[in-house]
């Protein structure tokens, strides 16, 4: 790894550590320069808006549910491509969970990303589609928001941040299966 890539990976891992103590609003580019210890032309150097580090820290966990995503659609048959979604959704909710938190509590965060979601191929629009499946009912719908918005909720909550990752993928994956009304796996 060349000297200006790990140095622009510390910058995006303070920045997100900076964003899940005080906000993404709450964070300055001079605090992100400090706690690197580096002066804020350096950041410039990689970054020359706050949004742009929000959005790179951001950028890894939509690469992975856009994935998880193509992954679902894939699949030939309606409860594959759910059982698909599913396992996938949690994977990036367990690798993200830091992001999730963010994402689910921080209205700057969430600001910054809808505002650039369209570069991510309406992921979130095409993975809802692959859990509701065609011509959903409206408590097909319901369900389906439980679930992800449950999941999500959950997988990123501090209640949840002492449970070790095969705990929590176990317990979120029979959750979102039972709010979906997915049969259990064995």
């Amino acid at each position: 790894m060349t000297e200006a890539v790990d140095t622009r990976e510390r910058l995006l891992g303070t920045a997100l550590g900076l964003y899940a103590e005080h906000g993404v609003e709450g964070t300055s580019l001079q605090q992100i320069a400090d706690a690197l210890g580096v002066t804020k032309a350096a950041v410039y150097y990689y970054f020359k808006t706050k949004d742009e580090i929000a959005l790179a820290v951001v950028e890894p966990g939509l690469r992975d549910l856009r994935a998880a995503v193509t992954a679902a659609e894939a699949q030939r048959r309606q409860g594959a491509r759910v059982d698909t979604m599913l396992d996938g959704l949690v994977d990036v909710i367990i690798r993200h969970r830091t992001l999730v938190r963010l994402f689910n509590g921080d209205p700057g965060l969430k600001r910054i990303v809808e505002a650039s979601v369209r570069e991510y191929g309406g992921v979130a629009e095409r993975m809802m589609a692959v859990l509701v499946g065609p011509d959903p009912t409206p408590e097909a719908r319901v369900a389906t928001l439980v679930a992800v918005l449950g999941m999500s909720g959950t997988g990123g909550a501090p209640e949840a941040a002492d449970l070790d990752d095969d705990h929590l993928r176990a317990a979120l994956l029979d959750a979102g299966r039972r709010a979906l009304g997915r049969p259990r796996r064995r």
